[in-house]
């Protein structure tokens, strides 16, 4: 949860703010989920955040939100806080296991302690021994600390094992919570906040390869979604992610951008790679008719727009998005489904086609 959210719902307007969250979303028509209040509650909190702005665009669409799709705002606006809950209760735990092992380790060190003791007392009680029973009780109290410190090392042992066991479910419950935290609900591709890691990460590894940036849009997506409802706006979704998910293997990166857009990262791909790859996409995607599953209605071909662009030497990450941006826009104002590359481009963005 934001700051600014967290100050809103501990401070005195806390319950004004949740009222206007239950009429804000009784208004566009939301179910009352606990995950729907919670997307209302940081987007009415912080109405200029990339959840708010998100928000409103979908609003001012007149798109549903429905359960899914407010499970892909939460997976990609929302994961940062859960994540850090997960990692707070992990480290509880192994605040937990590290209290345990502590004391284990205490209690084998005493142990050992206390049997050097006996040793040092046994080693001067066999000189002044003067019989057999003498020292057979010295070796008897040897043999009794030396069986306690068996077992206090053999629980030690054991307790290790079992705190590296945990550690290592913690370890793997960790990477799954990430690996979901990056994942799109809806498509099950990686969502926009892993895009953006990525893309940054890959942008910082420099310049010794070519990288290139593609963001696909689906044509008309809005009419279809009209037309056949969101329901079935999702299915496409999912079909469109199924090819995407089939071509970009290997180092190939893609990802939902958000709505009806999708971005895919091409390391060490030259423009000619990447065309092809887009091209293929294209054509997976137009050549199939779908069927509305519900009613098994023909809801006949989806097609494509796309733009891509190769970064420039010592470009930044936004200026690559903004050109592959460009790119795309031109081939939405060209007649939709074609792929343009931002190098072949003359004219300058203008304002993106829907």
């Amino acid at each position: 949860m934001s700051n600014q959210v967290e100050t809103a719902v501990r401070g005195p307007q806390a319950y004004a703010l949740a009222r206007n969250v239950i009429a804000e979303m009784e208004k566009a028509r939301v179910w009352p989920t606990p995950l729907n209040f919670e997307i209302w509650l940081h987007y009415l909190g912080d109405p200029d955040g990339p959840l708010g702005r998100e928000i409103r665009r979908m609003l001012a669409e007149n798109q549903a939100i429905t359960e899914e799709t407010s499970e892909m705002l939460a997976a990609e606006f929302l994961p940062r806080g859960r994540l850090s809950d997960e990692i707070r209760d992990a480290g509880a735990v192994l605040d937990r296991e590290l209290a345990s092992v502590a004391s284990a380790i205490a209690r084998a060190h005493k142990t050992q302690s206390d049997y050097g003791q006996t040793l040092a007392g046994a080693s001067d009680s066999i000189d002044t021994a003067a019989d057999g029973d003498a020292l057979k009780t010295v070796i008897g109290g040897l043999s009794t600390a030396t069986r306690k410190v068996r077992r206090e090392t053999a629980a030690l042992e054991k307790r290790l094992e079992a705190s590296n066991n945990e550690v290592a479910r913690l370890r793997d419950h960790l990477e799954q919570v990430r690996r979901d935290a990056m994942t799109d609900a809806l498509t099950n591709l990686a969502n926009r906040k892993a895009f953006d890691e990525r893309l940054g990460e890959t942008c910082a590894e420099g310049q010794k390869a070519p990288l290139t940036l593609a963001l696909l849009d689906i044509d008309h997506f809005k009419r279809f979604n009209d037309t056949w409802g969101h329901q079935t706006g999702d299915q496409v979704l999912r079909y469109v992610s199924t090819v995407l998910s089939r071509v970009c293997v290997g180092q190939r990166f893609a990802a939902r951008f958000g709505g009806e857009e999708f971005a895919i990262i091409f390391p060490g791909e030259s423009a000619g790679a990447v065309m092809a790859a887009l091209e293929s996409i294209r054509q997976e995607v137009a050549s199939r008719s779908l069927r509305r599953r519900s009613t098994n209605d023909e809801l006949g071909a989806v097609t494509l727009s796309a733009g891509f662009a190769e970064r420039r030497p010592g470009e930044t990450c936004a200026a690559l998005l903004e050109r592959a941006d460009a790119a795309l826009y031109a081939s939405k104002r060209a007649g939709r489904n074609r792929i343009t590359g931002a190098p072949t481009m003359d004219s300058a963005p203008g304002q993106r086609a829907a």
